[in-house]
């Protein structure tokens, strides 16, 4: 009973994803396009984008690619110095090697601080010239309060449009689907009511929150959606240290940026041998797959390329419970030990595995 309901999940998952994507406007549904809109080789834009959207895709690039100073709003607290330095391998949308650290507070049985009022959750790993030299500091100190720290190794973005694709709705049914084999996750409700699905703890809803947050969060870049600099452990920023006028990035630019991480295609599989073959029974063999469901289905958009698109994600979005010696900090409903099931798209570059390397 238990092998039978492991092979039926996916095709399960794969019905409630279908049935929860009809056009939001109450229209009729079309005809489900389940082509796989995959990139041959990684960095390539998704097919099937119009001349205006793939232009916004390569201004966008433009965006990633920019290295910021302190001349152009950098810092005075930050991670990187450009989107790219963190999504280089292989190309630039991929993982990188950086690590960064977040501090939060616990307060059990679900209460979550991001500790935001003192700086938090992401501690910068790196401060301007003029921040060292007026505070003799080098990094955000450690954040007052913190009950957990963790690190978090740089994601591959590719493909992120269609996960931002998928109707929240989808996301609810997959965490009621009953499990025979045990396994259960749930979906990060976040204090507003909507659906994370984007970072380790699924604590972001859109992919446009997620862009906009890494400016502000990883090269302390203000952008129109994040007007205000971070602190520096809940301290405010000395006078004059950052003279350069808020927003830092503008409207635009923060645009094409958004664009980019849509627009950007996730990586086609490489053909499978014998071997990866066997791998893949055994992936389902052993319930992997009860976690990483092979495939999501898109819903309606007003972009072409995403709409009703199959995506080969691996995931199912639901945080899960990995035990007390995976817990590092919580995020909104997702508690330490909660993380989300991590998408297995372009995975073969991966070389640091697990949240934190």
């Amino acid at each position: 009973m238990r092998r039978a309901f492991l092979v039926l999940l996916p095709l399960i998952a794969g019905s409630v994803t279908l049935a929860c994507a009809p056009p939001d406007d109450g229209s009729t549904a079309p005809n489900l396009d389940l082509t796989r809109p995959v990139a041959s080789k990684p960095g390539e834009p998704l097919p099937g984008l119009s001349s205006s959207e793939l232009q916004s895709f390569n201004q966008g690039l433009g965006v990633f690619v920019r290295e910021f100073t302190p001349t152009t709003g950098l810092g005075p607290l930050f991670n990187s110095t450009s989107c790219q330095e963190c999504h280089e391998n292989p190309a630039v949308g991929g993982g990188g090697d950086e690590i960064e650290i977040q501090a939060t507070a616990y307060h059990p049985p679900a209460a979550c601080d991001p500790l935001i009022a003192f700086g938090g959750a992401v501690v910068q790993q790196n401060a301007t010239p003029a921040l060292q030299a007026l505070l003799n500091i080098t990094k955000e100190p450690d954040l007052p309060g913190a009950t957990g720290t963790g690190g978090r190794v740089s994601p591959p973005v590719f493909g992120l449009g269609l996960l931002d694709a998928i109707p929240d709705r989808t996301i609810k049914q997959l965490a009621a689907i009953p499990r025979e084999d045990g396994v259960h996750g749930h979906a990060n409700i976040l204090g507003n009511g909507r659906v994370g699905r984007f970072g380790r703890k699924a604590n972001v809803a859109q992919l446009s929150e997620f862009g906009a947050g890494a400016f502000i969060n990883e090269m302390g870049v203000t952008d129109p959606a994040n007007m205000t600099e971070n602190t520096i452990a809940g301290q405010p920023l000395p006078a004059g240290i950052d003279s350069t006028p808020e927003p830092e990035l503008d409207a635009a630019s923060l645009g094409a940026a958004n664009a980019f991480l849509q627009f950007l295609a996730p990586l086609a599989p490489l053909p499978f041998t014998q071997e990866a073959e066997a791998g893949r029974r055994l992936f389902d063999q052993i319930r992997c797959t009860s976690c990483h469901l092979p495939t999501l289905t898109t819903g309606n958009s007003p972009v072409q390329a995403l709409r009703f698109r199959r995506i080969d994600a691996y995931s199912d979005l639901l945080v899960h419970n990995m035990g007390s010696a995976m817990a590092d900090i919580c995020m909104e409903s997702a508690a330490p030990e909660e993380f989300r099931t991590q998408p297995l798209m372009g995975e073969r570059f991966v070389q640091q595995y697990l949240h934190d390397g």
